[in-house]
């Protein structure tokens, strides 16, 4: 594992590679600072996940082989020690505590940089949990030892203001990145379900875990207004701890045989090119990646205003319909609305905003700032 310790090396540390939004930013991000130049390790307290087949051949993999994130740590305190990284990227709350802790007990010689992904206090209040509650309590205390932190959303920043004890300079926005070429390629890809077919019934489409957060009842509400007035389908992707409870819900509207729920699909681009108006229901999203994958496919967007990124993301309602939280009624009229329109919107203009080779620039103005200044003066 030993490495040439002139060499300038980037650590991004994660859980896995298992299917989650974090996980793709992180692996795209990765595989965009090899492409710049530099020297990444993409560290995982256990190498496995659906996206481990896409991160690129110019990043090394380390695996941890440890059973969990708070496990990780001894293993991950000797890879800093032995590789000294000059520094480490991290998302994810209770990911960021564990690196935080690491490059302290390591010696510091490491930069800490934590990637915040959520709104906490919005989180804890809609989906609350002894262990949420603890990992706030731990965010509130350790993260001010982070060298920096990034926020995927001015929201997510603004929510950092309750933590008066950490300074302003420390703290960044800095939005998602989208592989925009690789997502339109992939949006082109056959979908063999009959429900997108041409010419078939026009589908409004949901993307995100089945769980409290996304919030699906209150689309599968609206759906059920909205078809009473235009004809249409609803197509949720995701798998999650809801599921029983959602095509219950299905069953007791009416709607079966109108609403989809096939789980867990490796390319949604190709349905959410397909689809009439992609909808976000969210209670939360720090920065929405599933809406922002669907602005990079030229769908139209229906979204909450919730606390979070959906909102700034769609510049306030100018490049998607915004509706208040648990609010189908105003989410159908959306829906209605989007659907009857004859001039769509250039939605992939506002997907250019956040292409991945930008985003990773902005980085790593935040994770190596005297070579970003050097460079940049240069």
């Amino acid at each position: 594992m030993r490495t040439n310790q002139n060499e300038l090396r980037i650590a991004v540390f994660l859980p896995s590679l298992a299917g989650g939004g974090a996980e793709r930013v992180f692996a795209d991000l990765s595989g965009e600072f090899a492409v710049l130049g530099y020297s990444v390790d993409l560290v995982l307290a256990s190498a496995h996940g659906q996206y481990l087949p896409d991160v690129s051949a110019r990043v090394r993999i380390i695996d941890l082989r440890a059973g969990g994130v708070l496990s990780s740590l001894p293993k991950l305190v000797r890879y800093l020690r032995s590789e000294r990284p000059h520094v480490m990227l991290s998302g994810l709350d209770h990911v960021n505590i564990v690196a935080i802790v690491a490059c302290a007990l390591a010696g510091g010689r490491t930069r800490s940089v934590i990637s915040m992904r959520s709104v906490p206090t919005a989180v804890c209040a809609e989906d609350w949990s002894v262990r949420g509650w603890v990992i706030l309590q731990l965010i509130k205390n350790v993260y001010r030892f982070a060298d920096s932190i990034v926020g995927n959303s001015s929201a997510v920043v603004h929510d950092l203001d309750r933590f008066r004890h950490i300074p302003a300079r420390k703290i960044a926005v800095i939005y998602n990145p989208l592989d925009i070429n690789r997502i339109v390629l992939l949006s082109h890809a056959q979908v063999d379900h009959p429900w997108l077919a041409e010419g078939t019934t026009p589908v409004v489409l949901g993307v995100g875990s089945l769980a409290v957060l996304k919030d699906f009842p209150t689309l599968i509400r609206a759906f059920a207004l909205a078809r009473s007035r235009c004809t249409c389908r609803l197509i949720i992707l995701g798998e999650g701890p809801d599921r029983a409870a959602l095509e219950s819900l299905v069953h007791e509207l009416d709607l079966d045989g109108e609403v989809l729920l096939p789980g867990f699909v490796v390319n949604p681009f190709a349905w959410m090119k397909r689809a009439r108006v992609f909808v976000s229901s969210s209670l939360t999203e720090g920065c929405p990646n599933a809406l922002m994958q669907a602005l990079a496919c030229g769908t139209q967007i229906v979204s909450t205003a919730c606390p979070g990124g959906s909102a700034e993301i769609l510049e306030g309602g100018k490049w998607g319909r915004l509706v208040p939280v648990r609010n189908s009624i105003a989410m159908a009229e959306a829906i209605v609305a989007s659907m009857g329109e004859t001039i769509r919107l250039n939605v992939q203009e506002r997907a250019a905003d956040f292409a991945l080779a930008t985003i990773a620039r902005e980085y790593l103005q935040i994770l190596l700032p005297s070579r970003m200044s050097v460079e940049h003066q240069s």
